[in-house]
């Protein structure tokens, strides 16, 4: 914990838009306590957005880490070179979907574009 970046509650009263001003900056943020026990912390939108996208990403992928040093090594050892290609896992791994009224959904391997209409 950040002494200088602790601060009581009832100083922040004091001193709210000061410090709103300083957490516009990345990194500063502050702990605010009540009777010495802390109860908050105040940090830019822009780090809390940052935290949260952060805790999704580790929630999705729990063995990112692993991931990662498997990935380092491969690329030393030149065995990422035998990595599927996406065509290949999107072909792989497609999933057929039908509602109600039979028609599919599904991953297409070609792109579609809209046709434009001409005016004459």
């Amino acid at each position: 914990m950040d002494i200088k970046n602790t601060i009581p509650i009832t100083e922040l009263r004091k001193k709210l838009f000061q410090i709103v001003e300083n957490i516009d900056k990345t990194g500063v943020h502050y702990m605010i306590t009540e009777k010495g026990k802390p109860k908050a912390v105040i940090m830019s939108a822009e780090e809390y957005d940052s935290w949260t996208e952060t805790l999704e990403v580790m929630k999705e992928f729990p063995d990112l880490d692993n991931e990662i040093k498997e990935f380092e090594s491969d690329v030393k050892s030149g065995k990422y070179k035998t990595y599927p290609t996406l065509e290949e896992v999107i072909n792989k791994h497609t999933l057929i979907l039908a509602d109600k009224s039979k028609r599919k959904y599904g991953l297409q391997n070609k792109i579609k574009t809209k046709s434009r209409k001409r005016t004459e």
